[in-house]
């Protein structure tokens, strides 16, 4: 099932056509509140009512034209301006492919210092999303080269990834702020666990790995990017036998999945995040969301036919 929807994910003809059938569209509510930016906003004020603070991204990658970058860039800038406007506890999430990253690496840098600039000026986190392994040394040199500018920036890391453990050794040296997240891109054998238990257990190492570096003294913001909450609990036993608190780490999950969870773990102290993904470009996401949890499909016929 897994390997079927990744594959669907980067099957050209049907990213074209299966966004416009309406129970593709119907499906898609689950994991996101609207394609426009009001909805998402709409959505994050409710939030932080019940103390959930949010992560904005806006759905899109791999641009064709490097003009439209300025586009993108633009709109994240508005976002950035509904954050601070509504005053939410909110920060935004950024590809780097949907800011020309396969046109002009320097182009797409110059437009991600102006946004983490705008993000700082308001006290708040810039975050680069995580791609395929194709991409994956290309954005940790690009991270290193925007923390050296811009202290208020974080990564997205993969856990499948067996390149990920030195990447946080990698990075600790920079006080960064890491969101880790399982992986969804169809990997070989050679750069990626295969098996669910092998990723589970180098996402556990990986976290202590962390929460060790930074009982040690290292500022490390950690960002849990899992709805598995046996691995969350464990993470927090760990945390506690360090003689570190609830808020040593922050737990980021996706809009409408676990929602029980999520409000559970806000009333019990943790740090909650719900990344808001908005946008009409969201087939190719959507698909790589169920792959990862594939009982995810259920939940999505669910949708269709409630």
């Amino acid at each position: 099932m897994r390997a079927l929807l990744l594959w669907m994910a980067r099957n050209r003809w049907l990213r074209e056509h299966l966004p416009r059938l309406w129970f593709a569209k119907r499906a898609v509510r689950r994991f996101m509140p609207g394609e426009d930016l009001e909805s998402a906003i709409t959505a994050a004020v409710g939030f932080q009512v019940e103390g959930l603070a949010t992560l904005f991204t806006h759905l899109g990658e791999n641009l064709e034209a490097i003009g439209d970058a300025d586009e993108v860039a633009a709109h994240y800038d508005r976002v950035l301006d509904e954050i601070a406007t509504r005053k939410l506890d909110g920060e935004v999430s950024v590809k780097l492919t949907q800011l020309g990253y396969d046109l002009d690496v320097d182009r797409t840098l110059e437009h991600c210092r102006e946004l983490a600039g705008r993000a700082a000026a308001d006290g708040k986190m810039f975050w680069i999303d995580m791609e395929g392994s194709a991409y994956t040394e290309g954005t940790v040199a690009f991270y290193e080269r925007l923390k050296a500018t811009h202290p208020n920036t974080g990564l997205c890391l993969q856990a499948y990834l067996r390149r990920t453990a030195a990447d946080i050794q990698r990075l600790l040296p920079l006080d960064p702020a890491i969101r880790l997240v399982k992986g969804a891109y169809a990997e070989t054998a050679a750069v990626a666990y295969q098996s669910r238990h092998d990723v589970d257990a180098n996402y556990l190492a990986l976290s202590v790995a962390m929460l060790e570096a930074m009982r040690a003294g290292t500022k490390v913001r950690i960002g849990l990017g899992t709805h598995d909450i046996g691995l969350i609990d464990q993470v927090a036993q760990h945390a506690t036998a360090l003689g570190l608190p609830k808020t040593s780490f922050e737990v980021q999950m996706l809009y409408g999945i676990r929602m029980d969870q999520q409000r559970r773990l806000a009333r019990e102290g943790f740090l909650v995040r719900d990344l808001i993904a908005y946008g009409e470009a969201w087939y190719p996401w959507y698909m790589r969301r169920l792959a990862e949890r594939p009982a995810n499909v259920l939940f999505a016929l669910r949708q269709v036919i409630g």
